[in-house]
């Protein structure tokens, strides 16, 4: 049990399947602007935690300012910048088909490869360079099982692919910025300030925008929706995956996190009985044998030791 409670990537692997069914439960809430909806998730899962906050408020105050930074760069680019630009640039259907969004989106584990050389100094080992090359084949695979993309011309579809590769930066970067403060504090905390600076700031960006008045436009059963997203997919997930993350080294979590668009399929496969086709079953065995690669050489490196 022990054994297993350390294993890093399986926690990663669990809240990336966690994300996939964030689709299911953000359906009804559409109506909403994305800032709004931002505010309120992180609002909700700040509260949540905030009873685990208190008793760790001597911890909080002794944060220094390079972590402090680490949690500004997190809140800002992954909590409200990352996800508004996904948001908009899924929004240009007119210039932007979805398939070229989540393929650009897949960039991602180049910008946390490349963070956490930066970041963290983490060595990159020569047999890492290839599973992330078949891991990005697997997911392009499942993702587009036709094995085309269609890129439109004009102003418009520049715009919205520079917002897609501008979220895949932000997400990716932020991981090895998140590993930076995990190393520093135990997970929990992690959580807690940065939905506490994420509520802040989304409370700032829904002002800012001028779309104060989709505060009040919320129906019960859209905040009722936020606190089963906070509950599950939202700030439960986070915890999940910053547990892992704390865990593993940053490269091999941008891998693990991969299990996002293969377990989106199998998704569609259970619930809405839309069949695989033989490039993304394919795929699918490609990024698990990935995954599983890259989860045995994070298992002989041995993380070290941190903060629980």
């Amino acid at each position: 049990m022990g054994t297993l409670l350390s294993f890093g990537p399986l926690y990663i692997v669990i809240a990336a399947f966690l994300w996939s069914l964030d689709g299911l439960l953000r359906r009804s809430l559409y109506v909403l602007p994305p800032t709004v909806i931002v505010f309120f998730e992180h609002l909700i899962g700040f509260i949540i935690l905030l009873p685990a906050l208190v008793p760790q408020w001597k911890k909080i105050t002794t944060i220094n300012a390079k972590t402090w930074g680490a949690f500004a760069w997190v809140t800002l680019l992954s909590s409200i910048i990352g996800t508004v630009l996904y948001t908009a640039a899924l929004g240009m259907v007119n210039y932007i088909q979805f398939s070229v969004v989540v393929l650009l989106q897949q960039m991602q584990p180049l910008f946390v490869v490349l963070f956490a050389r930066i970041v963290l100094k983490e060595r990159i080992e020569k047999m890492f360079w290839p599973l992330l090359g078949l891991a990005l084949i697997g997911a392009y695979l499942v993702s587009f099982p036709t094995l085309t993309v269609n890129l439109a011309s004009g102003a418009g579809t520049l715009v919205a692919a520079l917002m897609a590769v501008g979220a895949a930066f932000s997400w990716g970067s932020s991981t090895s910025f998140s590993r930076y403060a995990l190393l520093r504090l135990p997970s929990l905390v992690v959580t807690g300030v940065r939905f506490g600076l994420a509520s802040a700031l989304g409370l700032a960006a829904v002002f800012l925008t001028g779309q104060q008045s989709g505060l009040i436009a919320a129906t019960p059963f859209q905040l009722w929706t936020l606190v089963a997203i906070a509950l599950s997919t939202g700030m439960v997930a986070m915890v999940i995956y910053y547990y892992g993350l704390k865990r593993t080294p940053a490269r091999v979590s941008a891998i693990c996190e991969l299990t996002w668009p293969l377990s989106a399929v199998a998704i569609d496969y259970l619930l809405f009985h839309k069949g695989l086709t033989l490039t993304q079953w394919l795929g699918a065995i490609v990024l698990l044998v990935s995954i599983v690669k890259v989860s045995r050489l994070a298992k002989e490196k041995q993380v070290p030791s941190v903060t629980t």
